[in-house]
């Protein structure tokens, strides 16, 4: 097998990537809450993990790659009820334009692509246990994960107290809640009220908190130990460091995931992309203007873990090089069979793509040309 090495966000090191079965590689990423449009940002973080499972493909691996759907969490229920309809509706509504975009940039759809208000037995199952184990505990038709009883909360993020208080702040958590015993303590399950959306459970009509969705979509689809984890870097923490208590509490196994991998933020005149700010670059506008290609070689110019502007001038000179690329292949039939072995280190030396990509340009070798072109998700 070729030697991969992969920057593993947990040790803040890149290591030699060994698969916990054999050839065998589970590989979670998480995926929107679809209230809204997707944009620049995300499709930086989807077109990098697809490539990562057509390079692990063509390496010899079988990868199952698993990706959530977040159709039940508090933003998607506010902007519902703003917009006079239902999260469902919204939900439904945002997944097939993100869909949409998933198909246009040539991105395979992962092998379990999975809506969370489906897999709502598996969550309430997992809840049980870890109440039952003492690492959960229920009030007033709530129920909390207890942070103090998983020692090695922060094992992730490595944050001091004072900055997990802030950033969780920042991603939706009440560190007042009179329900907690701890400010850091995160919902399991939250008690509906009368007019938002709700479920059956053993402690209230209610709906699951946003970290138990993934624990038990992956855990569902991967099993309790998993070989790579992605998403965005500002999933890091409180999600993804949550992720691990409940998923090592609940199964006694440790560690949960092998490789933790983050992409970097996308920006836009200075600041991060998001849906709050409202300083979005969409795929769709760029549809309008440029091929698929293009875009796709424009995200994949740059690095998964260096963050990044858009650039008009960038995006301009990246359709410029593909349509050369194409122009050079339109007469080639064939292709090799193997990527050349400088080329191949570089793909899985923490996936160099923006050196892959820049060779691929340059070389005057149509048919090794051509496989990168495939090998990449070009079309």
């Amino acid at each position: 097998m070729q030697k991969i090495q992969i920057y593993n966000s947990f040790s803040n090191n890149k290591e030699q990537f060994i698969p916990l079965n054999s050839n065998k590689v589970k590989m979670y990423v998480c995926g929107v809450t679809p209230y809204d449009t997707s944009h620049l940002g995300h499709a930086f973080v989807f077109t990098f993990f697809d490539v990562v499972k057509r390079l692990l493909t063509y390496a010899g691996y079988d990868v199952t790659y698993v990706q959530n759907v977040t159709d039940i969490d508090d933003p998607l229920i506010e902007r519902a009820e703003k917009l006079h309809t239902t999260s469902e509706a919204l939900a439904d509504k945002w997944t097939t334009y993100l869909l949409n975009d998933f198909n246009f940039l040539n991105i395979a759809l992962p092998d379990h692509y999975v809506k969370a208000s489906q897999e709502l037995d598996t969550m309430i199952q997992i809840i049980t246990s870890l109440i039952e184990k003492k690492y959960a505990y229920i009030m007033n038709g709530n129920v909390y994960f207890s942070t103090q009883t998983f020692p090695n909360y922060m094992k992730l993020s490595k944050l001091d107290h004072s900055e997990s208080l802030r950033i969780s702040v920042e991603r939706g958590n009440d560190i007042k809640d009179p329900n907690k015993k701890n400010p850091l303590d995160f919902l399991l399950w939250k008690k509906s009220k009368d007019t938002e959306p709700k479920w059956s459970s053993p402690w209230s009509e209610g709906r699951p908190g946003w970290h138990i969705e993934c624990t038990a979509m992956s855990t569902k689809y991967l099993g309790e130990q998993i070989d790579i984890h992605g998403g965005g870097a500002d999933l890091l923490f409180p999600h993804h460091e949550s992720e691990i208590a409940q998923a090592e509490a609940y199964s006694g196994k440790s560690p949960f995931v092998k490789t933790w991998m983050h992409c970097a933020m996308v920006y836009l005149n200075g600041e991060k992309m998001s849906k709050s700010l409202g300083n979005l670059i969409y795929v769709q506008d760029l549809a309008k203007l440029y091929s698929a290609n293009a875009i796709r070689y424009y995200i994949l110019t740059h690095h998964y873990r260096k963050e990044w502007e858009y650039n008009e001038m960038d995006m301009i000179l990246s359709a410029k090089k593909i349509i050369s690329i194409e122009t050079d292949l339109k007469d080639c039939k064939e292709q090799t069979e193997i990527i050349d072995h400088k080329i191949l280190d570089l793909c899985f030396d923490d996936f160099q793509i923006p050196d892959v990509l820049e060779n691929m340009f340059t070389t005057n070798n149509l048919k090794q040309k051509k496989l990168l072109f495939t090998v990449l998700g070009f079309r």
